[in-house]
C-alpha cells in the first residue's frame, strides 16, 4: 500500500519505512533527514533527553519538521547556518 509523505509529498511504499516514521507518514529519506536534523537540534540547543521539558521541545521540533505544526516565533530553523550560534571561547 502506498502513502504520501507528510514532509516531501512523494508517494512511498509503507512496507519500506522505519516503524518509528510510520506515525508521521514519512518516507525513509525524510525520516533519515529528520534523524540527522534531530541530532543537530539536540546538540545546538544542548538538550538533555532525561528531562521531560527537553523531550517535549524535541517533539515540537519533530512535529514542525514534518509539517504537522507551525513554527513558533522563538523556534530556530537550525538547518540554516545563520541561525546557529557558535560557542564563545
Amino acid at each position: 500500500m502506498t502513502q504520501t509523505c507528510s514532509k516531501c509529498g512523494n508517494n512511498f511504499d509503507e512496507s519500506q519505512v522505519d516503524p518509528a516514521a510510520a506515525k508521521y507518514s514519512a518516507c525513509l529519506n525524510c525520516w533519515n533527514e529528520w534523524v540527522q536534523y534531530s541530532i543537530m537540534v539536540i546538540n545546538e540547543m544542548r538538550l538533555d533527553l532525561s528531562m521531560p521539558d527537553h523531550r517535549k521541545m524535541l517533539k515540537k521540533y519533530e512535529r514542525v519538521f514534518f509539517n504537522l505544526e507551525e513554527r513558533e516565533g522563538g523556534m530556530k530553523d537550525l538547518s540554516k547556518e545563520e541561525e546557529r550560534v557558535p560557542d564563545e571561547r
